[in-house]
């Protein structure tokens, strides 16, 4: 549940921001998309016709600059 909190506040913008637990269920953790590992790389590849693909991707790129917890 607390990632249900916290996703919103700090990853998401947007009308995305304002979606209620369900809808994040649905929407983000149900996502199309295919765990591909190449040379030493793993990659996480979101189907383009998925209609949540641009949220997903924002998100985690604003994810990814925030600063580890100490």
């Amino acid at each position: 549940m607390d990632l249900l909190a916290w996703l919103p506040m700090l990853a998401l913008d947007g009308p995305a921001r304002r979606w209620e637990p369900k809808t994040l269920r649905l929407r983000q953790f149900s996502a199309a998309a295919r765990l591909t590992t190449t040379g030493r790389h793993t990659y996480l590849r979101f189907a383009r016709h998925w209609p949540w693909t641009e949220a997903l991707t924002s998100a985690f790129a604003r994810l990814q600059v925030l600063p580890a917890p100490d």
